[in-house]
């Protein structure tokens, strides 16, 4: 059976650059978009696979509320038709919202809520008549409020809820939707967020592989929910149902350190 053609978005690094690795593993023919055209290049030349069309690269802000449209037409420019989407590209700030920088906060939920909705919606009709697959990157987060890091949190609460919305709406259609929710991965994430993993490294940090080929093998199996590692599934379960007064002070003293 022909491999399903796959856009991975924040493919430049971490967790989006392991899934490129796993796809291309499997022959899936790949475009791969981030902000750094030159780290997108680098990794389609690791990419190349005998046999399988090169990957797409495309360096695109996808923040830019014009992204998903200029995104579906420079896919359209190379032929390319999108099967499998990988909703990946996200970012974080930590500190308290009143301290951080307004426009790098909305520019969280331009980049994790706006752009992923609309790539998504903006893909679906190809999706759909494929019969493929979307995989959205929520995150542990989204189980919890998030003091420290109250806009990402919420962020990825809307990723998790709009993909269980989606996967029970496109069931008939033969496609499947999964949100893979990782917990603290070893990856540049907490570079650009600004904040300290120390305290979360206490508790265990997973590598990108791990996360990237747990979401792979949900994804294949149609699973709407993916939560790797043990900590993070107890997290998940128990996160809900904690007590606010407890839990609201407990993340607290992991973001901010007090």
């Amino acid at each position: 059976m022909t491999a399903l053609p796959v856009l991975i978005t924040g493919a430049s690094s971490g967790i989006g650059a392991d899934f490129a690795r796993i796809f291309a593993r499997k022959g899936h023919p790949l475009a791969l978009v981030a902000r750094s055209g030159s780290a997108l290049e680098v990794l389609a030349l690791e990419l190349v696979t005998p046999g399988v069309r090169a990957p797409v690269t495309l360096a695109l802000d996808l923040s830019t509320h014009d992204a998903a449209e200029r995104l579906a037409a420079a896919l359209a420019e190379q032929n390319f038709c999108t099967e499998i989407l990988v909703n990946n590209a996200g970012y974080g700030l930590n500190g308290p919202v009143g301290a951080l920088d307004a426009a790098g906060q909305l520019g969280i939920v331009d980049l994790n809520i706006r752009a992923l909705t609309d790539i998504t919606l903006k893909l679906l009709p190809e999706i759909t008549a494929a019969k493929g697959r979307i995989l959205n990157v929520a995150s542990t987060a989204a189980f919890l409020p998030g003091p420290g890091m109250a806009v990402y949190y919420a962020s990825k609460a809307y990723v998790l809820s709009f993909s269980e919305a989606l996967s029970h709406e496109l069931a008939a259609s033969g496609v499947s939707v999964t949100a893979l929710c990782p917990g603290p991965t070893e990856t540049d994430f907490f570079r650009r967020a600004g904040g300290k993993a120390g305290k979360l490294k206490s508790l265990g940090m997973m590598k990108s592989m791990d996360v990237a080929e747990a979401g792979y093998r949900g994804l294949m199996a149609g699973k709407r929910v993916v939560v790797p590692g043990f900590m993070n599934k107890l997290v998940a379960v128990f996160g809900p149902l904690a007590p606010r007064a407890l839990l609201l002070p407990a993340v607290a003293r992991v973001q901010l350190g007090k």
